[in-house]
């Protein structure tokens, strides 16, 4: 026993070594820092502004908590901002077109992509000139289209062009994912008698979620927020999205800014759960079609 005891006392004491720091590790956790805080920091600047008084917000005391916390700044936004009619509105606006922009990109880039074609390519290009139009550019012509078919002022008005302008990355991202799948896969289903939309709807649909995930969520951003073609195609406050309820707290002769930052608040909390809990699928969905196998 003390024979044990000696040579395990005999054994050289291990050496903790400590871990340094490379400069180019150090420029790049700087770096992350200094994105993380320029990216927070205009979020909870927002949640404190929704939490002040006028008195407080007009000081300029951007820095500064607020001398008592205003909740009703919330119910005020909720009450006097209709804030569950607008939600309900941009809800059906936005969901509407990401089921049109995954339906539609979904058959484009499955036919680009996997069917041979000498059109394909061409196809494919008048998609991705889709990308440089500036929407800006098309307020007029849409106007005057959607006047002669009697839209204006509808929600039809606004899931047109939405679903218009979001096809093209749709594709992109889509079709660029369908060029990875081994094309014996479909050989196989078209020997057993399966056709295109079986293989389609059988194949291709399950195998290709994150893509399509990836397009739900860039289509849900996009469409959320857009206030442009909203506020030139719909003049009906039964129609209005969620960018038209601030105006409810503007007055001719005041504003309540606690409460229009409070409706801000409200506004962005479905934009920033929905990125939050699927941050990691539109990771994956990127980069899916970026390694072949």
């Amino acid at each position: 026993m003390s024979q044990f005891a000696s040579s395990a006392g005999s054994k050289p004491a291990l050496k903790v070594r400590s871990r340094r720091i490379s400069p180019k590790t150090l420029i790049a956790y700087l770096f992350f820092g200094v994105l993380l805080v320029t990216q927070l920091y205009p979020l909870l600047w927002l949640l404190i502004y929704s939490l002040k008084t006028n008195e407080e917000i007009l000081s300029g005391s951007f820095f500064t908590l607020p001398a008592e916390w205003q909740w009703s700044n919330y119910q005020g936004a909720i009450e006097g901002g209709s804030y569950f009619r607008y939600l309900g509105n941009s809800l059906f606006v936005t969901v509407t077109t990401m089921i049109c922009v995954l339906l539609l990109a979904s058959l484009a880039a499955f036919a680009i992509s996997r069917f041979r074609w000498k059109y394909g390519q061409f196809v494919m290009l008048l998609f991705l000139l889709g990308m440089m139009i500036p929407m800006q550019g098309t307020l007029l012509p849409l106007m005057i289209i959607f006047k002669n078919l009697h839209v204006l002022n509808t929600h039809l008005a606004l899931i047109l062009p939405y679903v218009a302008f979001q096809m093209p990355i749709a594709v992109f991202i889509l079709s660029g994912f369908l060029r990875t799948i081994p094309h014996e896969i479909e050989e196989s289903a078209i020997m057993d008698g399966a056709g295109a939309f079986r293989i389609f709807r059988s194949i291709i649909l399950p195998v290709s979620i994150p893509p399509m995930m990836t397009v739900c969520i860039l289509t849900f951003i996009n469409v959320w927020n857009e206030y442009i073609l909203a506020a030139t195609f719909i003049s009906s406050e039964r129609l209005k999205t969620l960018p038209f309820g601030v105006y409810s707290f503007v007055s001719q002769y005041s504003v309540n800014y606690g409460a229009i930052g409070a409706f801000l608040v409200l506004a962005a909390l479905p934009v920033i759960l929905v990125y939050f809990l699927l941050a990691e699928k539109i990771t994956k969905g990127m980069v899916a079609g970026a390694v072949k196998g």
